[in-house]
């Protein structure tokens, strides 16, 4: 497992602020001096993107979407994503309120309990998660090992309300469409937008997951996030560096209205619609779908140990291509 890269956090706000409310076209700039500042952990194994959102004055936190490093083969957890996070907190003199969860990720484990038990923090997401434990209660076959009610959070986030975090004040922002518990926290003029919205080559996320939306994610870009101010900040869950491109963890609503590949301002919702149902007909499903899943529904919690004492992931096959006792597919 790779370590993950961390980025400084951005120096001198409001001198960035002023630059990209006069880039975005303004007459003269707004001056607001964000309170929140934020800690970039970029972990490359799996393209994702943890934040630590925090009030330099009061040290107050929170850390949105951790990573539990995972290898497949092995079938082994590591924890190199976590300790670096611990480490900042511990460096930093930070109180982690809230570990936020943007939706149930499939790409990757959450470390939410392990920072949990090092922090002392709560574990929130978005209020559907029982729609989605519901249906992979099913497909995974868990029973009785997983209720679908969302009682493994500590809190379900309804939108529009604000979540406290001591001085720090996060706005719920419902955003269903890559996942129906999908939520975008925002946090002074910044955004936390998960798999909803990506860096402007890379568009949106994918919608065909059980109880995805290509409907409902345009609504939530369209509708919902691009209503934003312009020099709004954008912080995306995912980037995967296209044509080897540097990593991009940023870019702004006005940036994404007009130039976003997949949705602008411009796109009409029939077009938006029928482009990612096409899209996502060929794409494969993310390599640790199942095992991802069973332990983020479960807000990070590993599987119970068996009466032997080990751990099992559940890996159900063909459930997207049904075959026969055999291995063939169905015949026509």
């Amino acid at each position: 497992m790779k370590t993950p890269k961390h980025l400084p956090p951005r120096t001198n706000p409001l001198a960035w602020h002023l630059a990209h409310t006069l880039a975005d076209g303004e007459d003269s700039p707004r001056w607001r001096c964000p309170v929140a500042e934020v800690r970039v952990f970029y972990e490359s194994v799996t393209s994702t993107l943890t934040y630590v959102v925090f009030d330099a004055s009061t040290r107050d936190a929170v850390v949105i979407d951790p990573v539990l490093d995972f290898d497949p083969i092995a079938v082994r957890t590591e924890v190199h994503s976590a300790r670096a996070i611990v480490a900042f907190v511990r460096e930093n003199n930070l109180t982690v309120h809230w570990l936020l969860e943007t939706h149930p990720h499939a790409d990757h484990l959450s470390a939410s309990q392990i920072l949990r038990d090092a922090l002392g923090a709560r574990v929130a997401i978005g209020a559907r998660i029982t729609e989605v434990q519901e249906v992979f209660r099913a497909i995974l076959d868990l029973g009785d090992t997983l209720t679908p009610d969302g009682g493994q959070f500590d809190r379900l986030l309804v939108d529009g309300e604000i979540l406290q975090a001591g001085n720090l004040a996060v706005e719920i922002l419902a955003t269903p469409g890559h996942t129906p518990a999908c939520v975008t926290y925002k946090v002074d003029d910044m955004v936390f937008t998960g798999d909803t919205l990506f860096v402007e080559d890379q568009g949106t996320g994918r919608c065909d997951f059980p109880r995805g939306s290509a409907n409902e994610l345009y609504a939530s870009v369209h509708d919902r996030l691009y209503a934003l101010p312009g020099d709004t900040r954008v912080f995306v869950g995912h980037d995967y560096q296209p044509e080897g491109r540097a990593m991009r963890y940023e870019t702004t609503i006005a940036r994404s209205r007009e130039g976003n590949v997949q949705l602008r301002h411009s796109t009409s919702r029939e077009d938006f619609v029928a482009f990612r149902k096409a899209r996502d007909a060929t794409l494969q499903p993310p390599q640790l779908l199942f095992q991802s899943v069973q332990v983020n529904l479960n807000a990070g919690r590993l599987p119970p140990p068996h009466a032997n004492g080990r751990r099992y992931l559940t890996l159900p096959m063909n459930v997207f291509h049904p075959v026969s006792d055999l291995g063939l597919p169905a015949l026509p």
